[in-house]
């Protein structure tokens, strides 16, 4: 086949991009992400693409095609900001939850063979399921047949349980198919925390380390281990020492309800002050994966918030893959990522779609 070109609109750090990336039938042409250290952290990451760092609503037609230099694009991915859709936040049609329209906007002017728009699922519960007709409306209106499906990053290799929507526009009907689990009953079983990051070294509350404690022994670590790197962002949050206390006293899997009276946080939702369970997928990794007051997130071994480069594991971004700016920073860009081994999977897909 000829190269597929390909664009990523709110690329954020290139998780959706991933998959495109590493297979040769692909060639990322341009993205765009508004966020300077995330379109940085992009850019380390996938150097060879232009990278356009601004605001979606300021690129015009005369922009695109002149970095795009007269070549055709076959296919856009990405996704709009989610906080307004998910159902952790306001859930409101603010100006972020509109955007799709410039998404749609873009896809007017390139009119790209199929396009892979990602976003949460709370989406399709959004105005009681107004808002997904909405946009698969607009969508139709510039041609494309238009199916979703949510997918959950579990059955992928991704040791998380993480549901995301995909809607999936091209222009010749039933012509894409999504792609079938690898993972789960009567397959391959889930990938637990344990076998994602347990060759990772044992951490204190405000420690560093940058050893391995054994070789990859599992495909998921033979994976996100491939390139022979020292091993980066493995530093835990130093916490006070009534919260080390309360991380110490859980057992695995455990929530602040268990703990004695004296030291059980008198506010926070059922699901914070939480333990990973060490021998099962972690739950969905969000921007906070190194607070325990927000999310279920404290290290079920080692009894300390989650380090950087485990949020990036449970992720499954590759030991070598770079985040820029603030650890603030950086976990916000993992945690609105999409699981590169989940873009894998679409990005074969894809490859499919072209070869038929």
């Amino acid at each position: 086949m000829k190269k597929i070109n390909v664009i990523d609109l709110f690329s954020g750090v290139g998780g959706l991009s991933y998959g495109f990336s590493i297979d040769s039938n692909f060639s990322i042409l341009l993205a765009n992400e508004i966020e300077p250290n995330t379109a940085k952290s992009y850019s380390l990451n996938h150097p060879g693409v232009v990278m356009l760092n601004k605001d979606i609503k300021e690129i015009d037609k005369m922009e695109l095609l002149c970095h795009l230099n007269n070549k055709n694009v076959d296919i856009i991915i990405g996704g709009p900001p989610c906080q307004s859709y998910s159902t952790l936040g306001k859930r409101q049609m603010d100006s972020r939850a509109n955007l799709f329209t410039e998404y749609c906007r873009i896809l007017s002017i390139l009119k790209p063979k199929i396009f892979i728009f990602e976003n949460v699922k709370g989406l399709l519960s959004m105005q009681n399921g107004k808002l997904i007709l909405k946009i698969k409306n607009e969508f139709e209106k510039l041609g494309y047949d238009v199916k979703y499906q949510i997918l959950n990053a579990l059955k992928y290799g991704v040791p998380q349980d993480r549901e995301r929507v995909i809607i999936v526009g091209t222009f010749e009907k039933n012509t894409f198919e999504f792609p079938q689990a690898t993972y789960g009953e009567g397959l391959k079983p889930y990938i637990t925390v344990n076998e994602a990051i347990g060759d990772l070294d044992y951490l204190e509350s405000g420690g560093s380390s940058n050893k391995y404690l054994k070789e990859a022994d599992n495909d998921f670590l033979k994976f996100v281990r491939k390139a022979k790197y020292s091993l980066t962002e493995h530093k835990a949050p130093k916490n006070n020492l009534h919260l080390i206390k309360i991380m110490k006293t859980l057992k695995d899997g455990e929530t602040k309800d268990m703990l004695p009276e004296n030291i059980r946080p008198k506010s926070g939702y059922g699901n914070t002050y939480a333990k990973l369970w060490w021998n099962r997928p972690s739950t969905t990794i969000t921007r906070n994966f190194a607070c325990p007051s927000s999310s279920r997130c404290i290290h079920p071994r080692d009894s300390r918030a989650m380090s950087i480069r485990e949020g990036a594991r449970l992720q499954s971004f590759p030991d070598d893959y770079q985040f820029y700016g603030s650890d603030s920073i950086k976990r916000l860009q993992i945690g609105n990522a999409v699981p590169p081994l989940l873009s894998i999977a679409i990005s074969n897909q894809v490859k499919k779609y072209f070869k038929n």
